[in-house]
């Protein structure tokens, strides 16, 4: 039982008898005032008690670790969790074999996963914790590379090359790029395409 409604002469005194059947506090619920009642004129007619439903709150990482979990075993991949949550952002770090389908042809398939799993909590309400997937430090791998050919494109600029178009990326990806040369006096970088193949195009500066 994770929601249930109670009435009785205030708000408050509802309130505290639908935190008592939960077994929670107020800090730990949802309260939703249905109706705030009215005490009614003389010998208490038109009176009418108040209404309150009370929710306790889902706990966001055990959202996130069943939602991953099931998808994972419809992926037939047998995985642990390790889940930490910091400030605003929970990190979940996938453990297991095969777990390169779960990365999928350049980050594609973790990327959409971890898409999923923050629209799973939006549409529980939760909107304040952004989830961050990643498995065997791929993250940082693919962060590694990526800063390395953004400095290898911008080496063939300054060398002559005009244009240089990359693959298509995603979001994530693209912006590694544009951060790691926004400070480059001689080169300068911009998107194009539609997603999902939209992908980065580095230029020489105009003037340089």
């Amino acid at each position: 039982m994770n929601t249930v409604e109670r009435s009785a002469k205030t708000v408050e005194q509802a309130i505290e008898d639908a935190l008592k059947a939960l077994d929670t506090t107020k800090e730990q619920a949802d309260i939703i005032v249905l109706d705030e009642g009215a005490k009614g004129g003389l010998f208490g007619i038109g009176s009418r008690p108040a209404v309150v439903k009370v929710s306790v709150k889902e706990d966001p990482m055990t959202i996130v670790k069943t939602f991953l979990r099931e998808v994972t075993l419809s992926m037939g991949l047998s995985v642990e969790l390790e889940v930490k949550q910091k400030e605003r952002r929970m990190y979940v770090d996938f453990m297991g074999e095969n777990l390169g389908i779960l990365i999928g042809k350049r980050g594609q398939t973790i990327d959409s996963l971890q898409y999923l799993t923050n629209l799973v909590l939006n549409g529980r309400g939760i909107r304040e914790v952004n989830v961050i997937l990643d498995t065997g430090n791929y993250r940082k791998r693919r962060r590694d590379t990526l800063e390395a050919l953004a400095r290898s494109v911008a080496r063939k600029i300054k060398d002559g090359q005009k244009r240089i178009e990359l693959e298509p990326m995603s979001r994530f990806e693209r912006h590694i790029i544009h951060t790691t040369l926004q400070n480059d006096k001689f080169v300068k970088t911009s998107s194009e395409g539609d997603e999902p193949n939209r992908y980065v195009i580095a230029e020489k500066r105009h003037g340089k």
